[in-house]
């Protein structure tokens, strides 16, 4: 029975922390709704969280889109399918590969950086400063960065995908002799509005995810260097797999 128990015990942990988890994102979102609000904070996260991700997620976009262009040559040179190239690329960016490598790229810089910084405030006991004069943790600290993340995803997404067809036409033309204006029409022709607006959904989810993982373990890292290591360990793991399981989901739900 020792493995048994073992799985059981595995299962119990595993929903016990999925429940306190959405019990953690409920009190962000009603605290959202409600006053005292904090602006100044909203937009320094909005900064930290938007701005200057722009560079990873700009050339990480750049390289996917050169790549996916090669890799679907290739492929469609089997089936004399070269034409495809605009069509697929540009698809393939707006619904996926931009909101999910976007994701994912603010989550390794932010999940980490909010749940450090949470982190180190509970074991330096600035948030038991906050709970003593009288300014609620949660309200400070958590939904500004929650509520940046997620209005700011969508933007990072959308600069992302555009960047990252930019550098697919790059290939296109200049590596596997498309015809510029060709592949510019191609493009247009077969990109459609709902693929651009199902990725920059997703983006918001996936923000939401990356400041709600972020904050949740920051808000939980154990005393000490260690506890808030493991802290941000743990924010970004469970962001990334997060993301990959939400994707699949809200792409099951818009386009079944």
């Amino acid at each position: 029975m020792s493995p048994v128990a073992a799985l059981g015990r595995l299962t119990l942990d595993l929903l016990a922390s999925i429940g306190r988890v959405a019990i953690f994102a409920a009190q962000i979102v009603s605290h959202m709704v409600r006053p005292p609000f904090y602006p100044r904070e909203f937009l320094h996260a909005l900064m930290q969280i938007g701005w200057f991700s722009l560079p990873v997620v700009g050339m990480t976009a750049l390289f996917t889109g050169g790549a996916l262009a090669l890799q679907i040559y290739a492929g469609g040179a089997r089936f004399s399918a070269e034409a495809v190239v605009p069509a697929i690329v540009a698809i393939g960016m707006a619904r996926e590969l931009g909101p999910v490598l976007g994701g994912l790229m603010v989550a390794a810089r932010v999940a980490s950086s909010i749940a450090a910084e949470i982190g180190t405030m509970k074991v330096t006991e600035q948030i038991d400063a906050l709970v003593t004069l009288s300014t609620n943790p949660m309200k400070y600290l958590a939904v500004p960065r929650v509520l940046a993340a997620t209005l700011a995803v969508p933007v990072l997404v959308a600069v992302g995908d555009s960047i990252g067809i930019m550098g697919g036409w790059l290939v296109g033309v200049n590596r596997l002799d498309f015809n510029s204006a060709a592949y510019i029409k191609n493009t247009v022709d077969f990109l459609e509005l709902w693929d651009v607006t199902s990725g920059l959904l997703k983006g918001a989810a996936f923000g939401f995810i990356v400041a709600l993982m972020g904050c949740y373990h920051g808000m939980n890292s154990a005393r000490g260097a260690q506890g808030v290591g493991r802290a941000t360990k743990s924010a970004v793991v469970s962001a990334s797999v997060l993301i990959f399981a939400a994707n699949y989901l809200l792409t099951e739900l818009f386009f079944s």
